[in-house]
């Protein structure tokens, strides 16, 4: 990719278009009030995901951009969980009774740090309030630094089936950078634990553009993956914001590599993937062909939410926790994001709602754009437009940074069909972002 492009298009600023608009453009004026009646309002007899944000870390790396605390101490982690509780018996009050669960994730922060007999009550509360399904997925994020063999086999009683482990770099120097020095045997270890009690389906956490990286490096943390053959990748690029994530003030911004550095990175670890079977999957994943994410994509149900890339097709989620998103038929909600405010709402009996966002038909419309161009690379403006009400010679008429982008052959648009060409994938947050109205600075 030619470094003017890059120079024009890419900015580590951009939303990651996980969701449509961004967080940014949340309002309190979406509170708990509206929140309550959204619940109330979900189709009984529709499926629904859960997402559980468990704050804590034992240490905190460099790199890190979420909402957590470091705590080595169990006491706020069983003071949080039975908020966390309280928080799942509000939900359940609210929603329509026997709500049918399709997929939970317990993201952070890290969730095994709670106690193995403290996450199977958990679960078994969630069972008690709510219909799950016997293929229903239940995916755990794990750090391999602090997972034990107690809480595998907890997770194997509670019905998890999916494993995301926190990998990074495999690199010692740039895992001293960021304050995540893990061995290799200790990853390897976690994934033999894991596949030994039956969790196979297993995702490993990879980035780019971290301090002191390199080709090289990148490179041979890549391939050092392979050989433990996960299902997925996901390999993201490290975001710099240290305005807003104070702990990123600690990584040494000379040690940073620039935008044609990243995306060099970028490039050979997804060669090296694609040459060791994975398939791309959008913007920054990678799956082996018979893993779900690689099958939605083939067959065109490739979803973009909160979490990333997914094969969910539940139209919602349901965040629970600090700092939780959820997506309910009516809009964006969003807890709390401190846990002290967070816990102090819903011991009082309400919900945690600090902020949301109420969709219009053409927040609809332009966020089905944006996902699929996320997910395929193309979107069919005209189909999206039609489905929604909306005139696609006037919509794209008035998407004029579209001609530009036209214009340096990041795109090609045919009878309103919007395609992205594969060479330029790394900048596809910059194609999404002309089409966001709610973006105030022009990317072009």
């Amino acid at each position: 990719m030619r470094t003017s492009l890059l120079k024009k298009y890419y900015d580590a600023r951009l939303p990651w278009y996980t969701i449509y608009p961004a967080v940014s453009h949340f309002s309190a004026a979406i509170g708990a009030t509206a929140c309550e009646k959204w619940l109330g309002h979900l189709a009984p007899d529709e499926p629904v995901s859960l997402y559980f944000h468990v704050p804590f870390c034992q240490s905190i790396c460099t790199y890190c951009g979420f909402p957590r605390t470091m705590t080595r101490r169990d006491a706020p982690i069983l003071n949080f969980l039975a908020v966390l509780r309280e928080e799942i018996r509000l939900v359940a009050e609210l929603a329509p009774e026997g709500l049918f669960v399709n997929d939970v994730h317990f993201g952070g922060g890290t969730p095994t740090l709670m106690k193995p007999a403290e996450f199977t009550d958990l679960m078994e509360l969630l069972r008690r309030q709510f219909a799950f399904g016997k293929a229903a997925t239940v995916a755990i994020e794990i750090d391999p630094r602090t997972f034990t063999v107690e809480m595998a086999d907890a997770l194997t009683t509670a019905g998890v089936n999916r494993a995301s482990v926190g990998v990074q770099t495999f690199d010692r120097t740039v895992q001293r950078a960021i304050n995540r020095v893990q061995s290799e045997k200790q990853i390897a270890a976690a994934v033999e634990i894991l596949r030994h009690r039956g969790i196979a389906n297993i995702n490993f956490d990879l980035m780019f553009g971290l301090p002191n990286q390199t080709v090289q490096s990148c490179v041979g943390s890549a391939a050092r993956a392979v050989a433990m053959r996960p299902g997925r990748l996901a390999v993201f690029g490290y975001a710099h914001v240290p305005l807003w994530a104070k702990n990123q003030r600690l990584i040494d911004e000379a040690a940073l590599p620039d935008v044609a550095a990243r995306a060099e990175q970028a490039a050979a670890m997804a060669d090296t993937l694609v040459a060791a079977g994975y398939r791309k999957i959008g913007l920054d994943h990678f799956a082996l062909p018979d893993d779900q994410l690689a099958l939605a994509q083939e067959a065109g149900r490739l979803r973009r939410n909160s979490l990333g890339y997914s094969a969910d097709t539940c139209k919602t989620l349901i965040g629970l926790g600090p700092s939780a998103i959820g997506r309910l038929g009516e809009g964006y909600v969003q807890n709390e994001i401190a846990t002290g405010s967070y816990s102090r709402k819903i011991r009082a009996g309400h919900l945690a709602t600090s902020k949301g966002h109420r969709l219009s038909n053409e927040d609809r419309m332009r966020a089905e754009i944006i996902e699929r161009l996320m997910c395929d690379l193309e979107a069919d403006v005209p189909r999206i437009c039609a489905r929604h009400g909306f005139d696609p010679i006037a919509f794209l008429d008035s998407a004029e940074r579209l001609l530009m982008l036209a214009e340096d052959e990041i795109v090609d648009v045919k009878e309103g069909v919007i395609r992205v060409r594969d060479e330029h994938r790394f900048i596809i947050r910059g194609v999404a972002a002309v089409l966001d109205q709610y973006l105030e600075r022009p990317l072009c």
